[in-house]
């Protein structure tokens, strides 16, 4: 198979991959819908003009242009209606789980997405040390073979996932040849704490630092059962990884530049696949379903985020509702979602400006 071919088969993949995460999230709402008796108008994939579409029951289905998105259009859903199988006339209880639906079927097709990679995998790492590299700077400040790792500057760690997370995050901030770092271990049944550990750093060729893995740890045999403890594992991690980054937004230890759209990922995913491509086809496909795994994880954790215009802004007035026994007003809270939206329109403009400019000058 030539180069091309794998290329265009790629990007096939990636378009389709992408595809299932927006079908599955419009899905969780659609499918909680029809099991709480509200009436679907239409469900769609992609946004814009048809390319096709067919009516059974009382859903249209429908298939549009771009690829950028999906909707699961409810009868009363954004205005009043006197239908007794409109969304606002159903109990609030099934209205929070219709609309929380979208993001937790994403959380679940992520899983699937991780015991895939997983069940490939014959050892999987762990946190618990097995040896050190000659001249270790943990075994110098006195850690053993043996040692559990659950924190590095107190981020809790319970997978190698959040074990590599942590210390790339401290490598952020790293400057000059060393960094100090605070680890806790766990020994037999006791916790032990090293504060001030200093560790080595190295530089890559575009200058940034990173620390120097002077250990190596203990590995896991694979079986049924660890693929699924392991898969379930990695993306809780995932999902911490995830709430790290926003906050890392919010308080300013990321800067814009940091933040990536539709184009960032389009080129995340080409870089990915490239890199693949030099050990093999497989390899490539592995790397775009992790970068899709993650997208999913994003997508359903963004998506409850207690924003207006998300799934988790909508939370927001249901359990206002039910505080105070009656519904806010609905033009309040098409306003509200309608400023959300245009300022999430606004978000998504200034990165994809971003994304390209970057790519324009080679900032990565």
């Amino acid at each position: 198979m030539n180069t091309v071919v794998q290329g265009i088969l790629l990007g096939v993949i990636g378009v389709l991959l992408f595809g299932l995460i927006i079908f599955i999230h419009e899905f969780g709402h659609f499918f909680t819908a029809k099991l709480s008796r509200v009436r679907v108008n239409e469900f769609a994939i992609g946004m814009g003009p048809k390319l096709f579409s067919f009516t059974r029951g009382e859903t249209q289905y429908a298939l549009r242009l771009l690829p950028i998105g999906g909707y699961c259009a409810m009868e009363g859903e954004d205005e009043k209606s006197d239908d007794p199988h409109a969304f606002g006339n159903r109990p609030i209880w099934q209205r929070i789980i219709i609309v929380a639906a979208g993001g937790v079927m994403n959380i679940l097709l992520a899983i699937l997405m991780m015991m895939v990679l997983r069940g490939q995998t014959d050892v999987f790492a762990t946190t618990q040390i097995a040896r050190f590299t000659e001249g270790s700077a943990l075994e110098a400040a006195g850690m053993q073979a043996g040692d559990v790792i659950t924190s590095i500057d107190d981020y809790a760690v319970f997978t190698d996932q959040d074990l590599s997370f942590a210390l790339s995050m401290a490598s952020l901030d790293a400057t000059g040849e060393t960094t100090v770092l605070d680890f806790t271990v766990k020994r037999g049944g006791e916790t032990l704490r090293f504060d001030d550990v200093t560790v080595n750093l190295t530089q890559t060729e575009d200058g940034k630092s990173h620390i120097v893995l002077d250990f190596y740890v203990v590995g896991e045999e694979r079986t049924v059962w660890t693929v699924v403890k392991k898969s379930f594992a990695d993306t809780v991690s995932t999902v911490r990884m995830v709430y790290a980054s926003l906050f890392g937004l919010v308080t300013g230890r990321f800067g814009f530049n940091e933040m990536a759209g539709p184009v960032g990922t389009a080129q995340a995913v080409t870089q990915v696949a490239s890199a693949g491509l030099e050990s093999s086809f497989g390899d490539a496909v592995n790397n775009i379903l992790y970068i899709m795994l993650i997208l999913s994880v994003n997508l359903g954790i963004v998506n409850l985020l207690p924003l207006p215009a998300l799934d988790g802004g909508r939370i927001v007035f249901l359990l206002i509702e039910v505080i105070f026994r009656r519904p806010v007003p609905a033009r309040y809270e098409r306003w509200v979602h309608a400023g959300g939206f245009a300022l999430l329109l606004c978000l998504m403009v200034a990165v994809t400006f971003n994304d390209i400019a970057r790519i324009v000058t080679g900032g990565g």
